[in-house]
C-alpha cells in the first residue's frame, strides 16, 4: 500500500531507478556526510550498498518523484538466501531467530539533510513501517542504531542509560560479538555501563541520542548489550528490538483501535484486520476513507487529514539489488 500527504508519499520501491535512487541517498549520508568507507566502484556510482541489498526491501518516502527517506527491510526468507541478517555482521541475535515469530529486520535508516526539518519524512517512514509489521504479522523488528565516529564516550550518558534502562528479555537478548571487530578496535569499547548509574543524567542522556534513537524508546524499544565499533563504516551502533505486542500503549490504540490488540506471546490482528483494512482501502465511499485515516492518525498527526491510501502497484519482475 502506498500512502500519500499532499505531494509526499512513503511505498516500497517498484524500479532499478527508485532502488538507485535510495543507494545514492544513502551515499550521500552515509559516504560523503558521515564518513563511511567506500569501494571504487561505490564512488564512481555513487551509491552505498552491500551484499545485503540484493533480496532486502526498500522502504521509501518520494517526495516529487525524489526518495528523500528510506528503510531497508530483510525478512526471513531474505536473510536465508544471503546467509544471515546484516546485524549478524555485528550482534549475536540467535535467540531472536530461535523465538518462532515471523521477524524483520531494519537497517540503513536515513533522511536527505535538505528534509531533516520536516518532521512529516521520518512520520511516513513509521507509518510504512507500521504498515509493513501489520501485512506480514511481524513479532519482532530489529537492526542497529548508529551514532557517527568510532569513540562511544562521546554518547556515554546516552549508551550508558539504555544500559541501565532499556536493556531486551535476556530470553530475547542480542549481545555485541567482539569477533566481528577490525582489527585495531579494543573489545573493551564495546562495554554500554561506560559511566556507573549514579553518574548518569537522563536529561543529557537525552541530548546526546539521535532523533531515531529517541523514536525507538517512545515505542517502547529495548536494546541489546553492548556496543559494536564499526570502523569501516565510520559509527558505534547498539542493538535496537521492538516487539510488535509490547508497543506504546496510546501506538496500539490507534492503530488497531484497542490496547489488547497484542495481548498473548505472540503478535496477532483483530479478527479479519486485514481483510477490513483491504476493503476499506478499496472502497469509494468517502467514509471508509475517514476510517482508514484514522487507522494512522496518530503517527501522522495534524497531517492525517490529507492523506490518501492507494493499493500498490506491483514492483518490476527483477532481480537486481545493488548491481
Amino acid at each position: 500500500m502506498a500512502i500519500k500527504v499532499r505531494d509526499f508519499e512513503v511505498r516500497f520501491t517498484r524500479t532499478k531507478e527508485e532502488r538507485r535512487q535510495v543507494r545514492a541517498l544513502r551515499y550521500a549520508v552515509f559516504v560523503e556526510e558521515e564518513g563511511a568507507s567506500a569501494t571504487e566502484e561505490q564512488k564512481n556510482l555513487r551509491e552505498e550498498y552491500d551484499s545485503y541489498d540484493r533480496f532486502a526491501e526498500y522502504l521509501a518516502v518520494f517526495h516529487q518523484g525524489k526518495v528523500v527517506g528510506t528503510y531497508r527491510i530483510i525478512n526471513r526468507d531474505a536473510a536465508e538466501k544471503m546467509g544471515g541478517f546484516y546485524t549478524e555482521s555485528e550482534f549475536d541475535i540467535s535467540k531472536i531467530k530461535k523465538s518462532g515469530a515471523n521477524i524483520a529486520e531494519m537497517s540503513r535508516a536515513c533522511v536527505d539533510p535538505a528534509y531533516r526539518d520536516n518532521a512529516l519524512v521520518m512520520r511516513l517512514l513509521w507509518v510504512g513501517l507500521g504498515e509493513y509489521i501489520v501485512r506480514n504479522k511481524i513479532g519482532i523488528v530489529f537492526g542497529v542504531a548508529s551514532w557517527a565516529g568510532t569513540n562511544p564516550a562521546m554518547s556515554a550518558q546516552a549508551i550508558s542509560y539504555l544500559y541501565y534502562n532499556h536493556l531486551s528479555p535476556s530470553r530475547l537478548r542480542a549481545t555485541v560479538d567482539t569477533t566481528k571487530l577490525v582489527e585495531g578496535v579494543n573489545p573493551k569499547l564495546t562495554r554500554m555501563n561506560i559511566l556507573p548509574e549514579v553518574f548518569v543524567d537522563k536529561a543529557e542522556a537525552m541530548r546526546q541520542m539521535t532523533p531515531l534513537v529517541k523514536g525507538y524508546l517512545r515505542i517502547n524499544a529495548t536494546f541489546g548489550r553492548g556496543v559494536f565499533i564499526d570502523k569501516p563504516f565510520n559509527s558505534y551502533d547498539v542493538f535496537v528490538m521492538l516487539q510488535t505486542k509490547n508497543m506504546d500503549a496510546v501506538y496500539r490504540k490507534h492503530f488497531f483501535g484497542t490496547d489488547e490488540s497484542f495481548e498473548g506471546e505472540d503478535f496477532e490482528l483483530p479478527s479479519n484486520f486485514i481483510q477490513t483494512l483491504g476493503k476499506i482501502i478499496t472502497s469509494p465511499a468517502k467514509g471508509a476513507m475517514r476510517v482508514v485515516r484514522s487507522v494512522f492518525g496518530f503517527l501522522l498527526r495534524e497531517d492525517a487529514a490529507d492523506a490518501e491510501f492507494i493499493q500498490d502497484k506491483p514492483a518490476e519482475d527483477e532481480e537486481e539489488k545493488a548491481e
